[in-house]
């Protein structure tokens, strides 16, 4: 069996190509002329993403063990859930800036991009700042314990945001995107025509190069990233702190899923009504198991069940309550 994945570059090299190449294949072949995505391309490319995950994962199993399957898991169906929350933004953003629905994919495929850089930057910067927080061993209750400030710090703020998610108010709907700090940083770097140009990011007006509103949303759509990522990195440091490989590829594959399940999630969004608290208690449970990690072991199976019961009970809750479609 091996220890960790991450330490043979052969591994590492051939799942960046296999990554890389999906991206090619999907953004340069099948969707490579701008077009409206149907539910039935997005429930088919949905599909590619899991399948691909699951059997990454069986790798994962085969190559070390049940508890590393686990992990990884575990990471991808936290990230895969908390995300599914960050489409709801998108949802809102697209329409808060009329863009039409054939240049959606693009925005998306840029904006999962920037996403899998800035996971990259988290999760290696967080598993080395990890490794230099841990106290000296002491004896509290009896017992020899290891605390980590980072993860206790994640622990604590993520049974914040959890208790907090679960009482927020859904105001979002009457929030103005356009004063968005990503949306003010590309007005800041480029001049922006009032007008679309097809799925361009740049276009000419009267003899001047000057970005489009496309543009603008990549800009919103990134920065929205950026605030979502600041709860779903600490929430999977609590599934394995010290193995940054399992935590990066299980990220890229929730991530690279995205774009194809914003559009089946457009269009069945009643499907989801529920899924705010379902994340507020997976969210706390995360916290409250780094809180008391250096006390009390909680089994990566036993969490792996715990989040995906949950997930699974929250749309199960939102079906039965969502009011018959007009």
């Amino acid at each position: 069996m091996i220890e960790n994945l991450g330490n043979h570059p052969a591994i590492l090299i051939v799942f960046s190509v296999l990554i890389l190449g999906m991206l090619v294949l999907d953004l340069g072949v099948f969707n490579k002329n701008a077009h409206r995505v149907s539910s039935k391309e997005a429930a088919i490319w949905t599909l590619v993403w899991i399948s691909l995950s699951m059997l990454f994962s069986v790798f994962v199993l085969t190559q070390t063990s049940v508890e590393k399957f686990s992990q990884f898991q575990s990471a991808y169906w936290i990230e895969k859930a908390l995300s599914v929350d960050n489409l709801f933004v998108f949802i809102l953003v697209f329409n808060f800036f009329k863009v039409p629905e054939e240049s959606h994919h693009k925005v998306l495929f840029w904006g999962i991009i920037g996403a899998l850089l800035m996971r990259a930057l988290f999760i290696f910067s967080g598993v080395g700042l990890i490794n230099f927080t841990y106290l000296p061993d002491m004896n509290l209750f009896n017992r020899v314990v290891s605390i980590n400030l980072v993860l206790t710090g994640f622990g604590i703020f993520l049974i914040y945001a959890g208790i907090k998610s679960w009482f927020a108010d859904d105001d979002d709907e009457d929030q103005d995107f356009s004063k968005s700090r990503g949306a003010r940083l590309i007005h800041k770097l480029f001049k922006v025509s009032d007008h679309f140009d097809k799925d361009k990011f740049f276009t000419v007006e009267n003899g001047v190069k000057v970005a489009t509103p496309l543009l603008v949303v990549v800009g919103v759509i990134e920065f929205t990233d950026l605030l979502f990522a600041v709860d779903s990195i600490p929430a999977i440091f609590s599934i394995a702190p010290d193995d940054p490989f399992i935590l990066y590829t299980s990220n890229i594959f929730a991530i690279l899923g995205l774009r194809s399940m914003y559009f089946l999630l457009s269009n069945f969004i009643h499907m989801f009504s529920k899924l705010k608290y379902g994340l507020a208690i997976i969210l706390t449970f995360i916290g409250l198991k780094m809180v008391i990690s250096p006390f009390y072991h909680i089994d990566t199976l036993v969490s792996l069940l715990i989040v995906l019961s949950v997930l699974v009970g929250s749309v199960i809750l939102s079906i039965l309550s969502a009011k018959p479609q007009q």
